[in-house]
C-alpha cells in the first residue's frame, strides 16, 4: 500500500468516526461514547448497569448488599442491608471507625461501592447520581467553606451548584432558622466553631433537599445552639424532610429519633424502632438505700446478683421487665429475713446509652 492509499484509508476511518461522533452528540449520547459524566437517556440504551430495581415505596433511601473494601484490604463494611422510611428521623449509632461516614458518603456519592446497591428516592446512586444526588443534603463532620467568603454568598453558591435558579427569600428563611441572619455579612473565618456548622447546615438546605445527613451535627455546639438546632431539625422533619443524623451525644438519638439503627465493625447490628427498642432491651433498676451501711452481702442473696454501691450504703438490683417475674417480691422478703432494712427505694429505666454500649460489646 502505498502512503497516499494509506493515507486516503486513514482519512475514511476517521471521516466514520466523525459521523458516528456527530451523530453521539446530536443524539445526547456522547457521553456513553467517551466516558464523560452520566447520561442517562444514553445510559439507558447502551445500559452499562443492571437494571434499576425500585425501592419499598414507605423507602425513600434502600441499601441492599452492600460493602466497601479498600485497597489496603480494610473492609469497612460489610454486606449491609438498610431502609430509611420516608419523613421519619433515623440516628445511626456506633463507635469510632465502624463505618458509619462510609456509609453515608457511598449513600452521597462521595465513595464507590465495592459490592451492593443504593437506591435514594428510587434512583440508583450510580446509574442516576445527579437525580439521587439532588435528593440529598449533607451536612459532614468536618467544616469545608471558603474561609474568606461571606455567609450569604456561601449559601447562595451552594444553591446554584445544584442548578437551582436564585431565591434570595428561601436563603433568608434558612438563615434565620438557624440564626445565622445577623451574621449574613460575616466572613466565615470571624464565625465561631459552632456558627461555622450552622453555616454547613444552611449550605445543605439550599437546594431544598428531601433528604438530610448530619453527621455529628452537634460537636463543638454549645448547649444552647444545640438546643435551637433540633427545634430546626423537628421543624424540617414536620415539612416532609427525611433526617439521618450520627451522633455521639447519645441522649440527642434517644430524644430525637424515630428508629435507631447501630452499626459496628461494618455490620449492620440491629435497627428498631426507639421505643420497641427500649422496650425489649431496656432492664430496670430498682435502687435500695439501706439504714445501715453493709460490709459484705449474706450468701442468701447471691442467686440476686446484688451490688453494693456507696461504700455499702445502697443495695442494686437489675431485673428484666419482661419476664415473667421480676424477682422483687422474693428479693423484699430475702432481704428481711436476712435482717437488713431499708429507708427508701426507687427505680430507673437503662438508657439508650446502656443499651448501646451492651449491644456493642455482645456484637
Amino acid at each position: 500500500m502505498t502512503i497516499a492509499q494509506h493515507l486516503l484509508e486513514t482519512y475514511h476511518q476517521w471521516a466514520g468516526f466523525e459521523t458516528i461522533f456527530l451523530k453521539a452528540i446530536a443524539t445526547g449520547q456522547g457521553h456513553s461514547y467517551f466516558g464523560g459524566p452520566p447520561d442517562e437517556p444514553a445510559r439507558a440504551q447502551v445500559p452499562v448497569h443492571p437494571p434499576t430495581l425500585a425501592a419499598p415505596m414507605s423507602s425513600i433511601i434502600s441499601v441492599a448488599n452492600l460493602s466497601k473494601t479498600y485497597g489496603s484490604g480494610f473492609k469497612a463494611l460489610k454486606n449491609v442491608n438498610l431502609d430509611i422510611r420516608r419523613g421519619e428521623i433515623f440516628a445511626l449509632l456506633g463507635p469510632n471507625g465502624a463505618g458509619k461516614t462510609t456509609l453515608i458518603s457511598i449513600i452521597c456519592g462521595i465513595a464507590n461501592p465495592s459490592e451492593g446497591k443504593v437506591l435514594v428516592g428510587g434512583e440508583d446512586i450510580q446509574i442516576s447520581y445527579r437525580k439521587a444526588r439532588s435528593l440529598i443534603g449533607l451536612v459532614p463532620q468536618e467544616l469545608h467553606t471558603d474561609a474568606f467568603e461571606s455567609v450569604w454568598a456561601t449559601v447562595s453558591f451552594s444553591r446554584g451548584l445544584f442548578g437551582k435558579p436564585k431565591n434570595p427569600a428561601l436563603v433568608e428563611k434558612i438563615l434565620k432558622d438557624l440564626s445565622l441572619w445577623d451574621k449574613k455579612d460575616n466572613k466565615i473565618i470571624t464565625l465561631s466553631g459552632g456558627m461555622k456548622r450552622r453555616v454547613m447546615i444552611a449550605k445543605a438546605l439550599s437546594h431544598e433537599p428531601q433528604i438530610l445527613f448530619l453527621d455529628e451535627p452537634t460537636a463543638g455546639v454549645d448547649v444552647e445552639l444545640r438546643k435551637g438546632m433540633w427545634e430546626v431539625v423537628r421543624a424540617l422533619q414536620q415539612s416532609g424532610v427525611t433526617i439521618i443524623l450520627t451522633t455521639h451525644y447519645i441522649e440527642e438519638a434517644e430524644e430525637m429519633a424515630d428508629r435507631i439503627g447501630v452499626i459496628n465493625k461494618g455490620e449492620i447490628v440491629l435497627v428498631e424502632d426507639k421505643t420497641t427498642l427500649m422496650q425489649k432491651l431496656g432492664r430496670k433498676r430498682l435502687t435500695l438505700h439501706l439504714q445501715g451501711k453493709l460490709g459484705a452481702l449474706p450468701e442468701s442473696l447471691s442467686k440476686y446478683k446484688l451490688e453494693l454501691c456507696d461504700s455499702g450504703a445502697t443495695l442494686v438490683y437489675d431485673y428484666d421487665t419482661k419476664g415473667e417475674r421480676t424477682g422483687i417480691t422474693s428479693l423484699l422478703s430475702d432481704l428481711r429475713t436476712a435482717g437488713i432494712r431499708f429507708n427508701d427505694l426507687d427505680t430507673t429505666q437503662s438508657s439508650l446509652e446502656d443499651i448501646f454500649v451492651d449491644l456493642v460489646r455482645t456484637s
